[in-house]
């Protein structure tokens, strides 16, 4: 009894924390958070520095890995957010829309050689129809029925593409073009390449710091983006479907319509992704878009606070660096990622970072998913048992 008391106590201490320091957030004025927004992007635009490196991955290259996985894990978790977070819709094939942004800009970078700008918005139109084409007969579906059509969403599109040899098959599709280079860019004056000994517009096979801060730009755009769709009708309405659809819909809420919007928005950002992971490396093969990455975003999300966007970025950043930093372990560090990924949900399983709606649903027994955890109970919610005699 003593232990659990101590867990209880050690939660709410982090809640109210949380909640002191979100208080503190809203009472900032908006300049000052504008400055705070600024320094973000610009300690993310330094993140590639070699001096980092010893101490955030020892055995692996630093800068590359800040490309692939961690940056790329940080916007997948983002536009899975959008469907899970917000709209509480368990989508457990989200790699499916990763998969078909990669294959629109291996197909047509290679076969028609488009720029990799135009491509870019293609594969996002080309990503936001198969959301919808995903939702329109399956949105009706609700839970677990749900996240089973989606994870065999998933796997139909691995296995077409694996089996059509007009797409390259098993083989894949090599070749891709890179972005457009421009050499010696330089901004007020001043020459990344003889300051920062960097091109940050000269796309190669070596250097990944150009695609690095390619993600970056992709990655504030969507933060801008999907957090004025969350202050909007539109995120109210997702709000309400996700704590209960049926209250929503008879109060007027179009909830098929607004569903359908969450998977298209999800399946654009997560396209936007593959096109541009894929124009980095040269090639992708069908093993490249396995279950398990969908899994993986799916932690991140739930992890970091389902629903919280800087919980779920800083959820996606340690899904995917955790591994690479203990990577001198071997085996073992899947070991130890897995224990923390089990302490997270013994002492912390409203994520690390929630949000205090997300914290609410989890008390009130929905398991902070939603109509997705109903059977589950939040750790403290009260449930009554009656005794019959």
């Amino acid at each position: 009894m003593n232990q659990k008391n101590s867990l209880a106590g050690f939660r709410n201490g982090l809640g109210r924390f949380g909640d002191a320091v979100h208080d503190r957030w809203l009472s900032t004025p908006g300049w000052q958070r504008w400055i705070l927004y600024v320094f973000l992007i610009i300690g993310a635009l330094l993140l590639p520095s070699e001096s980092l490196a010893p101490i955030m991955s020892p055995y692996t290259d630093w800068a590359s890995i800040l490309f692939f996985p961690i940056g790329t894990y940080v916007v997948l978790a983002i536009g899975l957010n959008v469907v899970v977070g917000q709209a509480g819709l368990l989508d457990l094939g989200f790699v499916a829309f990763y998969a078909v942004g990669g294959y629109a800009m291996a197909l047509i970078g290679t076969r028609l050689g488009w720029n990799f700008w135009l491509i870019l918005v293609v594969g996002i139109g080309i990503c936001a129809l198969s959301g919808l084409t995903l939702g329109a007969p399956t949105l009706r579906l609700r839970g677990d029925y749900l996240a089973i059509v989606t994870l065999g969403f998933g796997e139909i599109i691995r296995i077409t593409a694996r089996n059509t040899d007009e797409i390259g098959g098993p083989n894949g599709i090599r070749g891709i073009p890179h972005p457009p280079s421009i050499e010696d860019f330089s901004l007020f004056g001043i020459n990344f390449s003889e300051v920062f000994g960097v091109d940050p517009l000269k796309y190669g096979v070596l250097d990944p710091r150009p695609y690095y801060y390619l993600l970056v730009a992709l990655a504030v755009i969507v933060i801008i983006l999907v957090k004025r769709w969350e202050k909007s009708r539109v995120g109210r309405a997702w709000a309400a479907i996700r704590e209960d659809e049926d209250a929503a819909e008879v109060m007027g809420v179009p909830t098929f319509r607004f569903k359908m919007l969450a998977f298209a928005i999800g399946a654009s950002i997560g396209g936007a992704m593959g096109v541009l992971w894929a124009a980095k490396a040269i090639s992708i093969n069908p093993n490249d878009f396995q279950f398990l990455l969908s899994a993986t975003i799916l932690a991140a999300v739930v992890m970091g606070g389902s629903g919280n966007l800087p919980g779920v970025m800083l959820g996606a950043f340690l899904v995917a660096w955790l591994p690479e930093r203990f990577r001198g372990l071997q085996e073992y560090r899947m070991l130890i990622f897995g224990a923390v990924l089990v302490a997270l949900m013994i002492f912390r399983p409203e994520g690390l970072l929630p949000s205090r709606q997300r914290k609410a649903e989890l008390q009130e027994g929905t398991g902070g998913m939603g109509t997705l955890g109903a059977e589950v109970p939040g750790p403290d919610s009260q449930v009554e048992e009656v005794a019959s005699k």
